[in-house]
């Protein structure tokens, strides 16, 4: 995206607006169907396999793959995968594996008790790395399924440039609040003493350097601060409207052994789960990079 042009994103350009929204609309697809690609090796992806995964990213800031690896626990997997739609830059957050590749399963250990993404609990709409600080904020990530649960553990997905439509739409001013630099704020997290982070204000929507949409987003009730002011509150009820109403717009699936969603961070879930006699096991890399050419 040019910036020498009027931002779709600039509340005062009602023109550009218009024009990337049609344009969005148009080309978005219209079920979770259409988002997949069929691809033989993640490792080494043919041009058509790439151009297919570029052209769904492109669309609707995700797409989700299909391999035949099966269970195959390669983790370097994940990283040539990255490494070909240019997303090279990982996120080494505190849960991660050394290789900064998050091995996400159930871990009850001192490190990973108390958060939620290594339990079997649902987790609500949200974008990853949204307690970063600013100039390590996460554009793009990789989930890979090596083993689904027994039960459970679908995903709903929701573009970040969706909601931020239907929220335009509804109301520019909500816009401009969530906007705001102190709009969401994640308080400092010190568990036993040990500060891992400041307090995070920031806002919902902002604008990268290159023109893009960055959404940082949760949906937890607890440990957040949601800048005391009547608009602010008043757009926030309107977000959770799209994000639990009806609407065309959502994707609800869930990733098989050997699938994998790529994305610019986006907005997602996770629904509760069970595990069988083969626990749930899944790669997550987070990027500060969004997918190349999108």
């Amino acid at each position: 995206m040019s910036c020498a042009h009027p931002s779709p994103f600039d509340l005062d350009s009602q023109e550009a607006y218009g024009r990337w929204r049609e344009e969005k609309l148009a080309r978005y697809p219209s079920s979770l169907a259409d988002i997949m690609v069929p691809v033989e090796d993640p490792r080494r992806l043919s041009p058509g396999e790439k151009a297919a995964i570029l052209d769904r990213c492109r669309r609707a800031n995700m797409a989700i793959y299909r391999s035949r690896l099966g269970s195959d626990p390669d983790k370097a997997m994940v990283r040539a995968l990255g490494e070909q739609l240019g997303l090279s830059r990982l996120d080494h957050n505190r849960g991660a594996d050394e290789d900064a590749i998050t091995s996400l399963k159930v871990q009850s250990d001192a490190l990973h008790q108390g958060y939620i993404p290594y339990s079997n609990r649902p987790i609500a709409w949200h974008t990853d790395g949204y307690y970063n600080a600013p100039d390590h904020q996460i554009r793009g990530f990789i989930l890979h399924c090596v083993q689904p649960a027994e039960v459970g553990g679908e995903n709903e997905l929701l573009d970040h440039e969706i909601a931020y439509i239907l929220i335009r739409d509804e109301n520019p001013e909500y816009v401009r609040a969530l906007m705001h630099p102190e709009a969401m704020t994640i308080p400092a997290s010190a568990p036993e003493g040990e500060e891992l982070h400041p307090d995070r204000p920031g806002p919902v929507f902002s604008l990268q350097a290159d023109g893009h949409l960055h959404m940082r987003y949760t949906d937890r009730k607890r440990n957040i601060r949601w800048r005391d002011d009547p608009l602010t509150i008043e757009a926030l009820g309107f977000l959770r409207s799209v994000l639990y109403g009806k609407t065309q717009w959502r994707f609800q699936g869930r990733l098989e052994a050997g699938w994998g969603l790529i994305g610019n961070n986006m907005l997602h879930t996770r629904s509760g789960f069970e595990d069988g006699g083969h626990p749930r096991l899944l790669y997550r890399a987070r990027y500060y990079d969004r997918v190349r050419g999108t």
